[in-house]
């Protein structure tokens, strides 16, 4: 029997992402034979909220599937599974591997990027068309509960592209994360590699790995302007590190659009609470990797007007005059 699907009320605010993993662990608790359950997050997040679910729900049979690389034949996949008339609720990620290789064989081909990120009609990713054609074989032949962590673009992809299969779903559960978890993350992708050695080491594997992580990062609900614009730069430095250099110079461009962005930010702070240093030196930051650098100095001289003690202006200051040649 087709599970049946939940009117999704757009005006509603979205649920906190506790609540949200709650309504999941009772939903999983209830589930008996096969259904399908999409939950929007990033890779990351993923194994945390796999992590924990395990722990709170002892006694179903959890298995995960992490696909490392791209899949076609989704359907023969779950069918060869040595243990699969065990499991109770499978959790599937890195699907959206899949989706981002397609991306990437249409851009070589020559599409343009509104049939490219517009999700049109012009083409499907062949794991979509397999899940498609092979629905109601999921539902006769796997007793099983399916978990399909997504980033936010891949939820997409099956929304536009494999909505025969979507449409079976009966909940769309969307945990994003904690504010502290999703800077921390977003730093740590920004801060594994620091020359471009290092980029240029990594597999065109393990670069596409990356260029995904990144991306779901991007998308998350509650980033920064500042903490987006260092993504972006890190993607462009992986596009860069593979001589793709449209795609890199389409990277740095939306960093300079977040850098102003989040300048337009700290400016409207500043007008409620002109005296707090740390929106000045942020700021100023956000000056300096546009190369606007006298004007940085001028945010971090505000700064430090207001904090004299505050080591980290007077550095970012002092590299500032560094690079004007002034120190």
């Amino acid at each position: 029997m087709k599970p049946e699907a939940i009117d999704w009320d757009e005006d509603l605010p979205p649920a906190e992402p506790e609540e949200e993993y709650l309504t999941l662990v009772r939903t999983l608790k209830r589930t008996d034979g096969f259904n399908l359950l999409f939950v929007e997050c990033s890779p990351a997040e993923g194994e945390r909220w796999i992590t924990r679910v395990k722990t709170d729900i002892p006694q179903q049979n959890i298995e995960v599937l992490r696909l490392k690389e791209s899949v076609y034949d989704f359907y023969n996949l779950i069918e060869e599974l040595p243990n699969r008339d065990r499991i109770n609720v499978l959790f599937v990620q890195g699907l959206e591997y899949s989706l981002y290789e397609y991306e990437q064989e249409k851009k070589e081909l020559g599409w343009e990027s509104k049939d490219i990120y517009s999700y049109s009609w012009r083409g499907v990713p062949p794991v979509l068309i397999n899940l498609n054609q092979q629905r109601e074989r999921f539902r006769d032949n796997f007793k099983i509960c399916f978990v399909f962590l997504l980033p936010k673009f891949a939820i997409n992809y099956f929304i536009q592209r494999a909505p025969d299969f979507f449409d079976w779903r009966s909940s769309l559960f969307k945990l994003s994360m904690e504010k502290k978890l999703l800077q921390l993350e977003s730093r740590q992708a920004c801060s594994e590699r620091g020359k471009r050695e290092d980029y240029l080491a990594l597999t065109p594997h393990e670069r596409k790995w990356e260029l995904v992580r990144i991306q779901a990062l991007i998308d998350e609900d509650g980033q920064i302007p500042e903490q987006k614009a260092e993504l972006f730069l890190e993607q462009g430095l992986l596009h860069d590190s593979a001589e793709q250099y449209a795609k890199a110079i389409a990277s740095f461009d939306k960093a300079f659009e977040q850098y102003a962005k989040a300048i337009a930010s700290f400016d409207k702070a500043l007008e409620i609470k002109p005296d707090d240093p740390e929106a000045w030196k942020n700021r100023g930051m956000a000056l300096e990797d546009l190369g606007r650098g006298e004007e940085a100095i001028a945010s971090y001289d505000k700064a430090l007007e207001f904090k004299p003690d505050f080591h980290v202006a007077w550095y970012n200051r002092r590299y500032a005059l560094g690079n004007l040649g002034r120190c």
